[in-house]
């Protein structure tokens, strides 16, 4: 195989793999106790991303990629605190909705506020899943699956790229 070839074979095995650890459906439900908010939209030309993105952010968060099961930053820190969206700020989840799925990625039961993430229908590999992007800046984060915790039987399945973590403070 040729480099090119090398490459799109190991993306297409890394969303092969991201699938295959969950359903092919996944719901569209929010918890009743989130709040929505309105968000101001952020509109960039590519070549503004890429000023402000790291070239691994810009390939997942504007290029719809993936990045490798298990190398994400977050795939294992259970620190408090909040996610927000890497390329805009956009708050996302809430440490205290991360689970371990097993899956390789981040995984969270619920969005932090009802409205900051938009699901859509995505068909790509022959597969068919529902794509999770930041309201703000219609970022690419991952895919939302139905095998969740019983709480809300949702899995938000991110990569770690797309995330920035702020930890809480401790007040004294």
């Amino acid at each position: 195989m040729n480099m090119l070839s090398s490459n799109s074979f190991f993306y297409l095995m890394c969303a092969v793999g991201l699938t295959m650890c969950s359903p092919d459906k996944a719901g569209s439900q929010n918890a009743d106790n989130t709040q929505k908010m309105s968000l101001d939209t952020v509109k960039k030309s590519n070549e503004d991303w890429k000023k402000v993105l790291t070239p691994e952010q810009f390939r997942v968060l504007r290029e719809k990629g993936t990045e490798p099961a298990f190398s994400g930053e977050y795939e294992k820190n259970y620190k408090p605190g909040t996610y927000v969206c890497a390329a805009c700020g956009n708050v996302l989840f809430k440490s205290d909705t991360k689970f371990d799925a097993g899956c390789g990625w981040p995984s969270f039961y619920r969005e932090a506020a009802k409205g900051h993430i938009i699901e859509t229908p995505d068909y790509s590999f022959g597969m068919k899943r529902v794509e999770i992007t930041c309201a703000q800046c219609g970022g690419h984060l991952g895919h939302v699956f139905d095998d969740g915790p019983k709480e809300t039987g949702l899995r938000y399945c991110v990569n770690s790229v797309s995330l920035k973590f702020i930890p809480d403070t401790i007040k004294k």
